[in-house]
């Protein structure tokens, strides 16, 4: 896996005269670029659609679920292309394929070739000699724990104390609330490599619009959990291509507005790759209307994450698995007699049942005790919630190369 930075030469740059601003007594000359690409406001767009639209000719087919997802087989190797902005990402089957593209590449645009990937956009990546892979934020969490003043803070064991909700009037009002949405914002990008801030974070994320005194000491909670566990990051391990996920919902969690909180958490293997904490739209008179509303969009989740494996060329040996642990929830998605009392889901209620009954979706009941995405619904004691960070493979960055 390698990273690729494109390098833009300001050297005779230049660009047709704008559509409605050409000089009549020169119409055939051009205008000279005086300020860099990178400046302009459409640059990003203009880049992606330069750089992407020499690939189909070098043979890469650009994914239909992720446009910055590109694939490119030959025979039966393929070389996968990842690009953000100007960076790349590379990897494939074989080292001499990979090579290949870079040439191609440098032979379109200039490019500068960093190595073995180990930094991108604030991710840190090393690397185990039994060829797992290491991915965490530990550089992001340390600058933004400086940004905070609270690099020398006393660490705590969980994110957030059990049974402890505010209201959002409660509390004094900051007199600047800029530092709190700077920090909670900033926590949302950690987020990426830490499953285990979702509720926390989402939680904070709420009070944006008045923050108090109160509602910072839970954003100082937080990072004071973060001061404790700067290494942490997930392990991604090779294994099975099983795609299964957790689906839960808290019903009426949120004290404002009683609404319910939807979670969940989608693995590939033992790996998990996707993973939300949110809360839903409206409100549920149920804890099985918020666990259905749940379900249908950890659905929607998982065929986006099939379709993109789809587009990789890599198919399941199997349908992927649901594990949901409400009951009525389940009997919803494949007996029909329940419809009558859920008029009100109907989109949901047909989403759902629909893959189930074309046996694209296998539905399994799972115990609470067992429920992964319970870390993602409340506050837990210490125990569970460092048994639930198990189970999302978050382990510290000990044995790894690259750090």
């Amino acid at each position: 896996m390698v990273i690729l930075k494109t390098e833009t030469s300001m050297k005779k740059k230049c660009m047709r005269q704008p559509q409605g601003f050409e000089d009549s007594a020169y119409p055939t000359h051009v205008c000279r670029l005086r300020k860099s690409l990178y400046g302009l406001k459409q640059a990003p767009r203009a880049w992606n659609a330069k750089f992407t639209g020499h690939l189909p000719a070098l043979g890469f087919t650009v994914s239909h679920s992720d446009p910055s997802l590109c694939v490119k087989r030959v025979g039966l190797d393929s070389v996968i292309l990842l690009l953000y902005v100007d960076d790349i990402i590379l990897t494939g089957s074989k080292d001499s394929l990979v090579q290949e593209v870079i040439d191609e590449l440098s032979a379109v645009f200039e490019m500068k070739d960093m190595g073995r990937l180990t930094y991108f956009l604030g991710l840190q990546i090393s690397y185990h000699d039994n060829g797992d892979i290491f991915v965490c934020q530990t550089k992001y969490a340390r600058e933004l724990l400086a940004k905070a003043g609270m690099d020398t803070c006393r660490p705590c064991t969980t994110p957030c104390k059990p049974h402890c909700q505010l209201l959002a009037s409660e509390g004094d009002s900051l007199s600047d609330p800029t530092i709190y949405r700077s920090i909670a914002g900033a926590l949302q990008y950690l987020t990426f490599t830490r499953p285990d801030l979702c509720y926390a974070v989402n939680t904070v994320c709420q009070y944006m619009t008045q923050p108090s005194y109160l509602h910072f000491q839970l954003v100082k909670r937080i990072l004071r959990y973060i001061h404790g566990t700067l290494d942490h990051g997930l392990t991604f391990t090779s294994g099975s291509w099983d795609l299964h996920a957790y689906s839960d919902a808290d019903w009426a969690s949120d004290v404002n507005t009683r609404r319910s909180t939807t979670v969940f958490v989608v693995y590939l293997g033992n790996n998990p790759v996707s993973w939300q904490s949110k809360k839903q739209n409206s409100v549920s008179r149920s804890s099985t209307e918020a666990e259905y509303r749940a379900l249908a969009n950890t659905t929607a989740d998982l065929a986006w994450v099939r379709q993109v494996l789809l587009d990789l060329k890599v198919f399941l040996p199997q349908p992927p698995t649901i594990h949901c642990d409400n009951l009525s929830a389940l009997a919803l998605s494949s007996t029909p007699v329940y419809h009558s009392r859920i008029k009100h889901l109907d989109i949901d209620f047909h989403f759902v049942r629909e893959r189930v009954q074309k046996k694209d979706l296998i539905m399994q009941y799972i115990p609470t005790e067992e429920q992964v995405a319970d870390i993602f619904t409340k506050e837990l004691h210490g125990p569970i919630f460092l048994r639930h960070c198990r189970n999302l493979q978050l382990s510290s960055s000990a044995g790894f190369e690259g750090e």
